[in-house]
């Protein structure tokens, strides 16, 4: 007979249980770890319904990333436990598709939901960790860490709809379009962006090397297949499209751009126009 309760799980329960009891389990994933560490920590855990699941002799059938995030943040949880659940429903356990955030602001009847999910975490991204790649468990951002985000930056919605005509016709991702222009635009609110607009989609009556230009034939080249870098990379064409934003700022001309490996993310620059351009007019 299967028996249910709400417990307070501690870090010293939750590693004795592991210890113990945690055995023909799958393979712990770290990064899962790490994600739910980090939502106990933020204070975003929620009692729901999935919790830890205990066969009648006490094997640990369910929970033992949760049970692993309570040790790694070394705070105490409450959860659902589960005890006398029969070993065979081990082969159903954790099936579902799990929801995305795009699925979480799709619920919210946010537009786009897809691409705004990814924005809100580029733009989570770029503040937060400018030298981090944007894959693997260090990328990852809860739920309630975008939703924050969007209440925080609502005017990013204005920025997607931005980053669909840039992408349409520059062919910069919708996510670097998008981010690139809401942190120019919001960190830099004293620049008329108008003009840097119209030379990017256009490319009318531009000279050689204006940072616009340049920008427009980086990404026309990669989407021609004459560069081996996936064109996809969202990190990689915010790291163009704020170098060329940053020279066209500060009124310096610009040859070529180019991302180094491990390279951070450029800050928004804070000069002002007509600063004087480097000494070959190359930014790097």
């Amino acid at each position: 007979m299967i028996s249910i309760a709400v417990e307070t799980v501690d870090p010293e329960t939750a590693k004795k249980w592991l210890a113990e009891s945690n055995y023909g389990n799958r393979q712990l994933s770290q990064g899962h770890v790490t994600g739910l560490a980090g939502a106990l920590e933020r204070g975003e855990w929620q009692t729901h319904h999935q919790g830890i699941a205990f066969s009648p002799d006490g094997r640990l059938l369910d929970g033992q990333h949760r049970l692993a995030a309570i040790v790694q943040a070394t705070r105490s949880a409450q959860l659902v436990v589960a005890r006398g659940v029969d070993p065979a429903a081990f082969s159903v356990m954790d099936t579902g598709k799990k929801r995305t955030a795009r699925d979480i602001l799709f619920l919210k009847e946010e537009k786009r939901a897809q691409h705004l999910a990814a924005s809100l975490r580029g733009l989570h991204m770029y503040r937060t960790a400018p030298k981090l790649s944007w894959s693997g468990p260090s990328s990852m951002c809860s739920h309630d860490q975008l939703l924050k985000l969007l209440t925080e930056n609502p005017r990013i919605r204005e920025a997607l709809d931005k980053g669909f005509s840039i992408y349409r016709e520059v062919c910069l991702s919708v996510t670097a379009a998008t981010v690139g222009w809401y942190v120019t635009s919001t960190e830099r609110p004293d620049v008329d962006q108008s003009d840097w607009y119209e030379g990017l989609v256009t490319g009318a009556n531009l000279k050689r090397y204006d940072p616009r230009l340049t920008l427009r034939n980086t990404m026309l080249a990669l989407k021609q297949g004459k560069s081996l870098r996936k064109r996809d990379d969202s990190r990689a064409h915010l790291a163009f499209y704020l170098k060329a934003w940053n020279a066209w700022a500060e009124g310096r001309t610009i040859k070529l751009l180019r991302q180094n490996a491990n390279e951070a993310l450029p800050p928004v620059s804070r000069a002002e126009f007509g600063s004087d351009p480097n000494e070959d007019g190359r930014l790097v």
